[in-house]
């Protein structure tokens, strides 16, 4: 087992006992892949990336440059299985237009790090779980150096707010390993964003109990099934 992402977690969560074992057993193998209708990285990388350039930059307009984009991407296409992609990818670019990013972020100038590849695996559990959320940023306020990080999720459907929360879990995690001892982790601004429904989960609403905290039940669920 290479590595377990937050989404495989996610559908190891929602399967019975007999799917399970069949489930760690292909993780085992590395054949779990996120197929296109499964809310995988690749079928949502359009839409994913033009939200991620517009909280980086502040422009919206990056996002109708990616609609048109994607428009003539489904004229140039006969497979209708790629127009479906592009057009839900442009559904969701489209409901982001009128989105307040700034809420995101604090009001004040904000560094971007760079995130290192062999950072990207957290040991919990005994397991790799795979970070890799899009932005970590630092900022000062009132004298305190701080750092925190968004991360923009899709699925068809969505997520509840419980497994929204797993992201933001782990995105916490990854600060606390890596950047703690430089910086105060704002918990406000450590936030995972569903991009299907809009939804977001800040860690704070993890420390006040408001989401409840599933990764380490859930690892310690899939090792029983090792």
């Amino acid at each position: 087992m290479k590595k377990l992402t937050v989404k495989n977690l996610i559908e190891f969560r929602g399967k019975n006992n007999r799917t399970k074992i069949t489930f760690v057993n292909n993780l085992n193998k590395e054949k779990i892949k996120s197929g296109d209708n499964s809310g995988g990285g690749d079928y949502w990388i359009s839409c994913l990336s033009a939200i991620r350039n517009t909280f980086k930059f502040g422009n919206v307009n990056l996002l109708d440059d990616k609609i048109t984009f994607l428009r003539d991407k489904i004229k140039s296409s006969e497979i209708n299985r790629i127009k479906d992609q592009f057009q839900r990818n442009i559904d969701i670019i489209s409901n982001f237009k009128d989105y307040d990013f700034q809420h995101l972020k604090p009001n004040v100038n904000l560094t971007f790090i760079t995130q290192q590849k062999h950072q990207a695996i957290l040991d919990i559990k005994g397991l790799p779980v795979e970070a890799k959320p899009c932005h970590i940023f630092t900022f000062s306020i009132n004298n305190s150096e701080e750092i925190g990080g968004i991360w923009f999720v899709a699925q068809l459907e969505g997520f509840p707010k419980s497994e929204l929360g797993m992201f933001t879990d782990i995105l916490y995690r990854y600060l606390d390993k890596h950047h703690s001892k430089d910086f105060y982790i704002n918990p406000a601004y450590c936030i995972a964003v569903d991009l299907y429904n809009g939804q977001e989960v800040n860690y704070k609403e993890i420390q006040n109990g408001k989401i409840p905290i599933l990764i380490d039940s859930t690892l310690e669920d899939l090792k029983n099934y090792k």
